[in-house]
């Protein structure tokens, strides 16, 4: 049996990026960037008015309160032919700037002097001191052409859609989503929430839940199946995952040491290379990497439900970003707000409650049911916490290492931890 840490470089060493495809950028959301990008365009493209007012001729000064000019016409959002010099021109709020004018006054900062007869502005008094480059929006000002706007290993969230659209990029470079395979074993095993239920069987939970994991970490889920305690159904189903051309494959139960325990034995029939069974962590400590000979991974995990999320925290979603790209992860330290238990020698993975004190610091409580088979305390939960291999319990005041329930997720921290 080995370590955490020991069973985290083997993964990362036995994990590989997945290589790049072209996308639309209008369907990029989650997607990792593989390329830089920088803008082909100045952003915003023209110099435009900022307000609803008037655009005002070039001073080297101020205008000045009580200044009166002649209105030359008007210019709304999306005008864009050429105009003559004039003192002054009614605007809208993104019409193009005329070149001769610098400064913008908003409507409100105005005095109409004189109407032309369809009641459109002929002459205006201005109520405010206007400088140059007021209420203007210059070209290029938010992004220069050239400039640099997103970098590899970029996770995609709706404000980078936006500044793609802005720029008018139309499809992107992005790592390929790992293609992954879902095998749940177990007689007791029913898949159809409808089904009703015989003595001893159970529904399954694990496969929902490893599908939606995989879909949230940035994979593609191609292949599921729900199989027997026999290695001859295990490695029939497995065939067939490779058959859809998937990068790993996740199994839930049968790798302990029981007589149905089949993962290990039909592995070794279909010559995989196991490169750990069992690791010093808790919930989970029956785990086991492998290799298949054609190339994917193969995680064994155990079939309960706290061992499953576990070992897809810890073990799957550090081999996702190698394959995705993106660099290891860095846990949050908090202060361990009441005691707890922790067993010397295992690496304890916590449901647990993030926070923060009043004037800031991260503080972090262990939710009570801790059991492997307990699913209702992981809603309560917003984070993992971590307790290292070597201490025993765990005092109030000690610093842990904290992670978010996902690779991509973010900490839903409350004022106080409850």
């Amino acid at each position: 049996m080995i370590g955490y840490a020991e069973a985290l470089s083997k993964v990362i060493k036995n994990s590989a990026p997945t290589g790049t495809e072209s996308c639309s950028a209008r369907q990029a959301l989650g997607r990792i960037l593989a390329q830089p990008i920088s803008s082909p365009v100045d952003l915003p493209p023209f110099t435009n008015s900022a307000m609803d007012g008037f655009a005002l001729r070039r001073t080297g000064s101020e205008w000045p309160v009580g200044h009166e000019f002649e209105v030359a016409g008007e210019l709304a959002a999306g005008d864009g032919r050429e105009v003559e010099s004039a003192e002054a021109w009614e605007i809208m709020t993104g019409a193009p700037v005329p070149q001769d004018t610098d400064r913008v006054i908003p409507v409100e900062q105005v005095t109409l002097v004189k109407k032309h007869a369809d009641g459109h502005p002929a002459r205006i008094r201005l109520d405010a001191a206007v400088r140059c480059g007021q209420n203007v929006r210059r070209q290029g000002s938010d992004v220069e052409r050239g400039g640099p706007v997103l970098q590899p290993a970029t996770v995609l969230r709706p404000r980078h859609l936006m500044m793609l659209a802005a720029l008018g990029i139309e499809r992107i470079e992005v790592t390929r989503r790992p293609r992954a395979a879902i095998l749940c074993t177990g007689n007791e095993l029913v898949d159809d929430p409808g089904q009703a239920l015989a003595a001893g069987q159970i529904w399954n939970s694990n496969g929902p839940y490893l599908a939606a994991c995989l879909q949230a970490a940035g994979a593609e889920v191609v292949y599921r199946q729900t199989v027997t305690d026999t290695p001859q159904a295990y490695a029939k189903a497995v065939r067939q995952a490779l058959d859809a051309g998937i990068d790993l494959l996740l199994s839930s139960g049968a790798v302990s040491m029981g007589r149905y325990d089949c993962v290990p034995q039909a592995l070794a029939q279909l010559n995989a290379t196991i490169h750990f069974h069992k690791a010093r962590v808790r919930p989970g400590k029956p785990i086991l990497l492998a290799q298949l000979a054609q190339g994917p991974l193969v995680f064994g995990l155990p079939g309960n439900p706290m061992a499953v999320a576990v070992g897809m925290r810890f073990l799957v979603e550090p081999a996702l970003r190698v394959m995705l790209g993106l660099a290891s992860e860095r846990p949050v330290h908090a202060r361990l707000l009441e005691p707890a238990s922790s067993k010397p020698g295992l690496r304890m993975h916590f449901k647990a409650r993030l926070g923060a004190t009043d004037d800031g610091q991260l503080t972090v409580s262990i939710l009570q049911g801790q059991q492997s088979y307990r699913i209702q305390p992981l809603l309560e939960a917003n984070a993992w916490a971590i307790g290292p291999e070597q201490p025993g319990d765990l005092p109030a005041g000690s610093m842990l290492e904290v992670y978010s329930l996902g690779h991509l997720d973010s900490f839903g921290i409350a004022t106080r931890c409850v």
